[in-house]
Order: C-alpha cells, then sequence, then structure tokens
C-alpha cells in the first residue's frame, strides 16, 4: 500500500501592501521594501524511514517524524532565500496534522543539493547543529522555530525536524497539500540596488490534478478514545476450506465463487506467516492466497512461505510481489543487467517450489514512473522490464508463475497520458490486478463504499473496473490489496464498508480474488486499515468472511 504521489508546483503570489506585504521565493528582489516580510514555500519538504530505507516520500501530502513500531521518521525541508534580500529575520511555521507528540528538535543540513524526489533514509545527509527544540501542547495546530540567527541572507537552506516520541508519529502538512504548507517568513530591510548572481530557483513544474484532500475540520479535531480491545483469546483456529463445486483450475482461476486471500502485519515486525495465522483465527477463515513483498536479491519464497503453502489441513497460493529493480531502474533490468537475480530466483523456483504461485513485478508501478526521457522510470520501462522478467523466468522453466499486473488505480494517475504504457501484453499477463482502499470517514479522502474502490477514474475516463474489463475481457481481476480504513486515533464504524463486498461481487463476475491488507498503522502511521479496531467492524468483517462465495478449493 502507498499514497498517491502529487507533483509539487511553485506559485506565484502578488505581493500586499507594502511593509507588510509577501512575496514568494524567486520574485524579484525590488519588491521587497523595508520592513516587509517575505513568505516562502518550500523549495523540497520529505521525510526519510529507517524501516524502509530506499523509499522516497517527497510527493507525500504529510511529513511524518518520531518512531512507531521500531521505524524512525525524521523530515527534511528546504528553502531558497532570494538573491538580493537584506534579511533581519527569519521564522518556520508548520502546521500540525492531529496535534503533537513528544520533544521537538530542529538541526541545520550542510548538504542542499538534495531533492525531495530522491531523498531516502539511506541517502540522507548528516545533521548539523541543533537549532531550536520545543514542547508543544498535544493539541498544538503549529509549531514555529526562530531561525533569524541561521538565516542571515540569500541561499538555499535546508533543515531536518525530529521528534523524541518512541511509540507514536507526528506529522505535519506538507508543500504538497492546498494549505497550510510549510513556510519560512523571512523578514526584510532595504532591497539591494545590486543584486549579487542569482541564487538558482527550482524551476516551475506543469500541476497535476490534484486528489482530494482530507477536510481540514476533521485533520485538526482532538483525536477519539481508543477503541475497546477485542478479546479473541477463545476464538477457534478458522475451519479448514469446504471442498465443493468451486474449484481452481491451470491459472487459478476458480470456476465459481472468489478466491479469499490477505496480507497481514503490515508495517511491523511479525513475521508474516505468523501474522497471517493470527489474522486467520481473528477473521474466522483460512486465506486461501497469503500475499508476500520481496526485493532485489532477497531469496524467496522462504521456507516459512513454502511452509504456509503446503499447510495440507489449510492450503493456501502464494502471492509473490517482487520489486525486482530494486537498487536499479526498469529500463537496465529489461536491458539484461538483472538477468543474474532472474536467473538466480528461477533456479530458487525450480528447485524447491513446484507449486503454483501468483507473481507480481513492482506492484502499482504508476507511483514509481518517472515520466523524463532517460530516466529509466519511464511507463514503457515499466512495460519492458516486465516482459524481460517473464519470459526469461519461462525461458529458464518457470512455468508454475501465474502473472498479476497488479495497478495502484488511483484516478490521478488514470488520467497520465502515459498510464496505458504501462500494459506489458496479453501474452505476459495472466491476470488483471488492483490496490484500492477506501476511507470510512465521511469527508475524508476517498470515502467511499467497495463499489468506490473499483470504480475511480480519470476525469472524463472509463472506471478502473470498466477499463479493466473491456480492455482485456478475458482475464480475471483480482482486488490485491483492498481495505477500508480511518485515521489512527479517530475510530470509525467500518461496517457499511464492510456489508458492501458481496453485492459487488455478486454482480461483477469478473472478480475471481480479493485480497486484504491488514494493519493498524500505514506506512506513514496515520491510517488503521485492522479489521478489529472496533468489536462491530470485527463483527462485520467475520460476516462477510464467512459468505459461501469464499468456499473456493485449490487444485
Amino acid at each position: 500500500m502507498r499514497r498517491s504521489k502529487l507533483t509539487k508546483s511553485v506559485t506565484a503570489l502578488a505581493a500586499l501592501a507594502a511593509g507588510a506585504g509577501s512575496v514568494v521565493a524567486g520574485a524579484p528582489a525590488a519588491q521587497a521594501a523595508t520592513g516587509a516580510e517575505l513568505k516562502l514555500a518550500a523549495a523540497d519538504d520529505t521525510y526519510v524511514s529507517s524501516g524502509r530505507k530506499d523509499a522516497a516520500f517527497g510527493a507525500e501530502q504529510k511529513l511524518a517524524i518520531g518512531r512507531l513500531a521500531g521505524d524512525s521518521k525524521t523530515a527534511f525541508l528546504k528553502f531558497v532565500v532570494p538573491a538580493g534580500t537584506q534579511v533581519t529575520g527569519a521564522q518556520l511555521k508548520l502546521a500540525t496534522v492531529g496535534g503533537v507528540t513528544g520533544r521537538l528538535t530542529l538541526n541545520r543540513v550542510a548538504e542542499t543539493a538534495w531533492t525531495e524526489k530522491k531523498l531516502t533514509a539511506r541517502t540522507a545527509p548528516k545533521l548539523g547543529a541543533v537549532l531550536g527544540t520545543a514542547a508543544p501542547k498535544a493539541d498544538a495546530a503549529e509549531v514555529s522555530f526562530d531561525l533569524g540567527a541561521t538565516v542571515t541572507g540569500p541561499g538555499a537552506y535546508a533543515f531536518a525536524l525530529r521528534s523524541s516520541a518512541t511509540s507514536a508519529v507526528t506529522r505535519f502538512r506538507a508543500a504538497e497539500g492546498k494549505s497550510g504548507a510549510p513556510v519560512l517568513l523571512v523578514t526584510t530591510g532595504a532591497a539591494a540596488t545590486s543584486p549579487a548572481t542569482p541564487v538558482a530557483q527550482p524551476a516551475p513544474v506543469e500541476p497535476a490534478p490534484a486528489a482530494p484532500p482530507a477536510a481540514p475540520a476533521e485533520e485538526t479535531a482532538p483525536p477519539a478514545p481508543p477503541a475497546t480491545p477485542v478479546e479473541d483469546e477463545d476464538m477457534p483456529p478458522p475451519p479448514a476450506p469446504a471442498t465443493g463445486d468451486c474449484v481452481t483450475g491451470k491459472l487459478l482461476v476458480p470456476s465459481c465463487g472468489v478466491l479469499w486471500g490477505a496480507a497481514a502485519g503490515g508495517f511491523t515486525s511479525a513475521p508474516r506467516d505468523a501474522a497471517l495465522k493470527d489474522w486467520e483465527k481473528l477473521s474466522g477463515r483460512t486465506a486461501s492466497i497469503f500475499h508476500t513483498y520481496h526485493k532485489g536479491d532477497e531469496p524467496f519464497p522462504t521456507k516459512a512461505e513454502m511452509a504456509m503453502a503446503r499447510d495440507t489441513a489449510r492450503p493456501r497460493v502464494l502471492l509473490m510481489n517482487w520489486k525486482i529493480a530494486y537498487g536499479s531502474t526498469w529500463a537496465k533490468v529489461a536491458k539484461g543487467e538483472q538477468d543474474a537475480r532472474i536467473d538466480r530466483f528461477a533456479a530458487r523456483v525450480k528447485a524447491s517450489f513446484p507449486e503454483k504461485f501468483f507473481l507480481v513485478l513492482n506492484h502499482e508501478p504508476e507511483n514509481d514512473v518517472v515520466a523524463r526521457a532517460g530516466s529509466g522510470w519511464e511507463a514503457k520501462d515499466f512495460a519492458a522490464m516486465y516482459r524481460h522478467t517473464i519470459e526469461r523466468l519461462r525461458a529458464k522453466g518457470v512455468t508454475n508463475a501465474i502473472n498479476v499486473m497488479a495497478y495502484m488505480g488511483n484516478e490521478k494517475w488514470m488520467a497520465q497520458s502515459w498510464w496505458k504504457d504501462l500494459y506489458p501484453g496479453d501474452d505476459v499477463v495472466d491476470w488483471m490486478g488492483l490496490d484500492s482502499y477506501v476511507s470510512a470517514e465521511k469527508g475524508y479522502y476517498h470515502y467511499g463504499m467497495f463499489a468506490d474502490l473499483l470504480d475511480r477514474k480519470a476525469p472524463n475516463g472509463p472506471t478502473f473496473y470498466d477499463w479493466a474489463t473491456t480492455k482485456h475481457p478475458a482475464k480475471p481481476l483480482m482486488v490485491a490489496e483492498w481495505g477500508v480504513y480511518h485515521r489512527v486515533g479517530k475510530v470509525t464504524d467500518k461496517t457499511a464498508g464492510f456489508q458492501s463486498v458481496l453485492p459487488e461481487l455478486k454482480k461483477r463476475p469478473n472478480i475471481k480474488a480479493v485480497v486484504y491488507f491488514d494493519t493498524s498503522h500505514d506506512d506513514e502511521g496515520d491510517r488503521d486499515i485492522s479489521i478489529d479496531s472496533t468489536k462491530a467492524n470485527l463483527a462485520a468483517f467475520r460476516a462477510l468472511a464467512a459468505d459461501k462465495i469464499f468456499d473456493v478449493t485449490l487444485r
């Protein structure tokens, strides 16, 4: 699961009345009159995660700091003070999302060449001197730091923000949002009459259609009390799948009914096999599909995954997600530069795992596209990477892989001209996949029912379900990740969302599998997608899981 990234645009704001006005980075220095205030937007803002060392979060709408489940997050911000500006004072202002936890520390960062698109925990610059600390109230809507002694003239300035919290994450609004973005307020003296060499400014980019933001009133509302813990110790293990008339065929397509699956323990340190068994006990049904995630040269399927697939009492099929281009690029994989990696996987499968399995290559590729010629991450590079990998696996004798093309299916990406170019071809794709979620909170981003996660569409375009079933009618559709969420600390009834699933499955025959992604906090730590955040939510989900439509026998 990942959030849809938004393209940052640099918007020029008009200067206000002299003496109390504001101009943006890049505005002519002559606009800054004595005593004027420059309101500078961040040129770059992002955060890094120790738990996902190679992930970049520069497109997210929030900046996360703190520590949760062993994952430490640090935010980075960069501002550019225009050439010719005479600085007499500066203040950094940040708008919080849902309050603050822990003591905050702001550090100077000497390195300013980094960009939000590429900054990761592995490439993050060293932190410099501490510039200030703050201990805001838990419900603080804004946090500010006095930087008058640090920001003293034109140039680029970078900062890192951390929290002392060891079991919570604090979030601030990022520049990608429509309101509350980070601001560096610079108080100026008289404009310089002979400006120095201009400081390079970030080039404006074409704004992309933005996803609907969450309602500000909800973002700043005080957290709801925690849900009453669900007692599941006495719940018996789920019964073994019943042998009925619905069975899977050559490509694991059920003759009737729908395959039921899950990925559990997301963004935690819990072993995925143990987490799934606990989830099965909680939900009341064995997951016919066990979804796992791998990258680069990780050897898989692991022994634990093989054991789960070979449990004769509770048979499961593996859905293995592989980011084969990890540490490389799609273009390089397509050119054969990772053939040794592909061959090692092929040899492992042939030697130790003859069972059928689903294989996804780089799920949600839309979120990784860099639509720039030669980047190695263009949509056409993904299609070439996918095709090359599958063709080489087949040439090496891997005949038990059933290939799934898993889209994010976000309406923003469906509107891109390159979106259609991701598809690698019917001959190397066996199933169409969709990763999509809905919120249970009215007014919040992507609020809706099960139909809504299927029917997102580009402006004036078809819905994802209609597109997939029209363009690729022979391909079965797997909802490879789905879930109903509410924000952490804002417990909401998910019953309607869970109850909306069966009616849609019964009228959408192309859907042959659904795989729930269960976690009490997502990659940013602010969305609860668990099935048991309340007793009512769990009861509704167990009722869904018990339906006979999921009584499919694996063969």
